[in-house]
This record gives structure tokens, sequence and C-alpha cells, in this order.
């Protein structure tokens, strides 16, 4: 689990990962199965930090004085840099003096992947062709323009929260961690309107455990609404037509945002310079070995993504301040993959479609988008942990977003038209996509035919239990992120996002709960933790 670029392989494994997907639709993951995309989730100790593609971001400044002015006093970014730089051990040599951004003793460690190819080294210079920064430090003062990616990782070894965190802390005497559980519901006394405890299953068996203090909530934008509902805590409408007992009338579940991506830009190239999976695990070459001996070579890249670019595709000329669109340059061609289509969850027309291009070599760009307007929602479908959840993503349901990706699409478009690009010979994958063959090709509405055909989540759900002041009627948490209406009860985990970030959630999640640290020693008078 712990090697970078068999990321994608993690998710097939129902072990370890939830297998969420999307109630379908006639709107929007129309190029995947059933018209319902998948939404990995991490079943593991670690989470979804297991299942990740460690792409170590932490957005833009902008992002947290947004939620500071939607009244979450503490939160602007002023108040939670100090906690990205308590997390991060910088091993990234240029960026470690710099002790305004960054951190060097934190738990965890933030490198560049050990191996390049050449077409990142390309798709920087297709970004300083194009006019932008390029080697910037998108965790430091701006994060505009072309970089190479850091990454949670350490000595080409991936770092999930339970290497960096949990292992840290395993020999404590007040952590007990219990494994193969599955959290039923939060205890409540009904009459002190209080959480007591929770109730898990174990190996059939039914248990509780009860809080001294205070439950803390941390199983993520799925998860964390999920348990609330089946406590008691959410619309009450829904939960009474389900036989729950309403505790709290909530809008638990609401605000759902995600960061989609579309996967249909792909160029081919002649030479053997992309990573492709049938070369890595072809015996005949020295690629596992040399991980598995030195922690060398490709095999550190994690998931094949190298760089990225963060820009204002609405308004190319604005290079500063809050981006729009992330280009993700990932070193291989996705139809070309063995693996990726099947993890994407695309239909048979698809796999058809791309078929042919097996075997070859190639490079993808993933335009994400960072700002969605569109807000989704989940609901229980039955009074039971065991049934998973309804998830309605509501993609593109505001034409903003389908205007921002079609404009991310033809960003992308134009790195590839770059000299630096073309040098590789690089030849676009320009298939019509099943379903879009009544549009001109390139024309806006074949992008968004397209875009609502075979776009996928980068697995950035948020915002299921908003933050904000308790006065604010769409809150789930306050401030202090406690449950508004329920006392000791705290929900710490991306749901809690009252806006989406412009950054991949693994490292502010991180941030999060370093800043529930100092917010529960300062509640309950211990020590003060480090700055």
């Amino acid at each position: 689990m712990d090697i970078p670029l068999i990321v994608h392989l993690l998710q097939l494994n129902n072990d370890i990962n939830w297998k969420y997907r999307t109630k379908p639709s006639n709107k929007y993951c129309l190029g995947m199965h059933d018209n319902s995309c998948n939404w990995p989730r991490g079943k593991v100790v670690g989470g979804s930090s297991v299942l990740n593609y460690m792409i170590a971001t932490r957005g833009s400044a902008e992002d947290y004085d947004r939620w500071a002015k939607m009244g979450n006093e503490g939160w602007a970014y002023k108040d939670v840099l100090k906690y990205f730089k308590r997390l991060e051990t910088i091993d990234i040599p240029e960026l470690q003096s710099d002790n305004t951004y960054h951190g060097t003793t934190g738990p965890l460690h933030i490198s560049y992947p050990v191996y390049r190819t050449l077409l990142a080294e390309g798709f920087l210079k297709a970004g300083e062709e194009m006019g932008y920064q390029t080697h910037t430090d998108y965790n430091g003062k701006d994060m505009m323009g072309f970089s190479y990616l850091q990454t949670t990782i350490k000595n080409g070894t991936r770092m999930s929260s339970n290497r960096a965190y949990l292992q840290l802390a395993r020999n404590h005497k007040n952590l007990y961690l219990t494994i193969e559980s599955i959290v039923k519901k939060v205890l409540i006394d009904r009459n002190a309107n209080r959480a007591v405890g929770v109730e898990f299953m174990k190996y059939g068996q039914r248990a509780s455990v009860f809080a001294r203090k205070e439950v803390i909530l941390c199983a993520g934008a799925i998860g964390s609404p999920q348990l609330l509902m089946l406590s008691g805590i959410g619309p009450a409408k829904h939960l009474a037509d389900l036989g729950i007992n309403v505790v709290r009338d909530a809008p638990v579940g609401e605000n759902l945002m995600d960061h989609i991506t579309y996967g249909g830009l792909s160029w081919s190239v002649d030479a053997s310079i992309a990573v492709q999976m049938f070369d890595i695990i072809n015996p005949v070459n020295p690629y596992l070995r040399d991980f598995l001996i030195r922690r060398s070579g490709p095999v550190t890249i994690p998931g094949a993504c190298e760089a990225l670019a963060f820009i204002n595709a609405k308004n190319p000329k604005v290079r500063r301040g809050l981006p729009d669109i992330e280009l993700l340059f990932v070193g291989g061609a996705i139809p070309m993959d063995t693996f990726i289509p099947i993890t994407m969850g695309v239909n048979r027309r698809m796999l058809d479609l791309w078929q042919k291009y097996t075997g070859g070599y190639g490079w993808s760009i993933l335009p994400m988008l960072l700002k969605p307007k569109s807000r989704g929602q989940i609901r229980l479908l039955a009074n039971d942990v065991n049934v998973k959840p309804e998830i309605v993503p509501n993609y593109y349901d505001h034409p903003d977003d389908v205007n921002t990706m079609i404009a991310g699409i033809k960003a992308a478009l134009s790195v590839g038209q770059t000299r630096a690009m073309r040098e590789f010979n690089s030849r676009l994958l320009d298939d019509i996509i099943p379903g879009c063959e009544s549009y001109e090709y390139n024309s806006d509405a074949y992008w968004e035919c397209a875009v609502r055909t075979l776009s996928f989540t980068i697995y950035h759900y948020s915002g299921t239990c908003k933050m904000g002041p308790r006065k604010d009627p769409t809150a789930v948490v306050d401030p202090k992120l406690k449950v508004i209406g329920v006392e000791r009860l705290r929900v710490a985990d991306a749901s809690i996002m009252p806006e989406i970030i412009s950054a991949h959630t693994n490292v502010p999640v991180y941030m999060i709960a370093e800043k529930l640290v100092d917010m529960i020693k300062e509640e309950w008078g211990y020590s003060k933790s480090r700055s």
C-alpha cells in the first residue's frame, strides 16, 4: 500500500476500499457503468490517506480568508498557517530555509518524488512558453503557475496518516485503537442533550464505549454525516421517514462538494519516455527491483502524477490570487493504461474506444475544477450503518461549472500545442466521445457533452457537516467544530469545510486536526501545544 505508483490498484481491493458509488444520473457520469461514478474511500487504518495520490497542497490564502468572512473566527489563513507549518517536515532543500511558510519538525514528510520523466520537464517548459511562472512553491506565498508535485512521500514511500501520526503515538498509554470495528451511532443522553459515547460492532458483537469528556467524529464527508443522521442529528423529516428518533433538526448531508476532472485529454508519443503499468510490472525491466532495493525509479511517482499548474482558465491574464483550474500532469496516457480505466469505472463503450491504444505510450492532463458552485447531498437509504448512503453530487448543476471546465480543457489543449510538448511528437487522441457524435468536435457544446460523459472524482468530498457561526441556519458545526445543539460532540474532517478549497484536501484535513488539538487543550485546561 505504500508504493506510490500503484495507487490506483488499491482501489480494486474490497478489503481497504468502501467502494461508494453515486446515484445514477442522466446529467453526469454518463460514460460510467450505470451512469454512476466510483467514489473510493479508505477502509483501513489511516483512512483515505492510504488510497490517495499523495499530492500535498494547501490551497490559496484566500480560501481560508473566505472561511473567516463567513463567520468562522480563527480560520483565516493567518490563523491556520502555523498548523500547516507544525504538521510538516519539508524535505525539499530549497524550501527548508523558508520558515515563513514551511516547517521542518512535523510528523508529515513532504518531498519531490525522486524520479522525473522528460515529459514532466516538458510540461514545465510548456508553462514557461505560455508565460506562466514555473518551479513555484504553490504552498508558499503564491500558488499560481507550473510546478513539480510536492508529495506526502518519505524516501520513496507513502506517508499516510497512519505512518506519519499513529505509529509515533502507538505506545501512548492513553491511546486505544480497535480495528475491524464499525460504529453504528453516537450515544446521546437525550435529557442532557449530550454525546456520551458510541456504539459499534466488532466481529459480529455489539459493544459501547463511553467518553469521559467528548466524542469526536472523523469519519469523512460521507461517514460523518451518515453517523450523525443515524444518531438522530440531521434533516428531521428525512430521519422520521426512516424511523429514526430526531435529536436535532440540522442540515447534515447538505452542501456536498467535490473536485472533478475530465478524463479525455491524452496524447501519444513515439518514445517509451512515459510511465505505463505494463512496463513497470514486466519482470524484464528493473523498475520494481530498483524500488525494493534503493527506493528509486518510476515506481516512486505517485500514480504517474508528476506536476501541476494552478491557473485562472476563464481569465488567463490573471496570474495571481485564487485559481479556478488545476492542470494535473500525468506521465502516462489514461487510455493506454491497463488498470486506470477500470478504476475510473468507465462503461463498455469507453473501454472499446480505448482498447486500440493499449500498449502505447503517452501523457495526459486532468483539468480539475477547483471552486465548483454546484452542491450535492448525502442521504440515508436505511436506518442501518451497513447500508451505504445515497450520494447525489449534482456535478455541473451550475452552468458556471461547465463553462469553467471547458476553459480548463482549452488551457490543457494549449499546453499540448506548445513547442515544448510537440518536441516529443505528441499527438492528441481526438476520438469522439461516445454519445457526443451529434456535436461539432471542439465546440463548446461538444465539450459540455464530453465532460458530462467522462468526468470523475479526484476524491475531495467535503462540506456535508458545514462549519459556520451558530446563527447560520446552514451550519452543522460551529468554528470550534462543535455540533450545534448537541453538547460534547465535534466533527473534524473535510466535511466541516464551508467551501471547498482550491487544493487537494489531504494536507488541509491534517491542518484541521492540528487546530482542533489546540482548541481541545485550551477548553479542557491541558498544556499548550507547540507553535
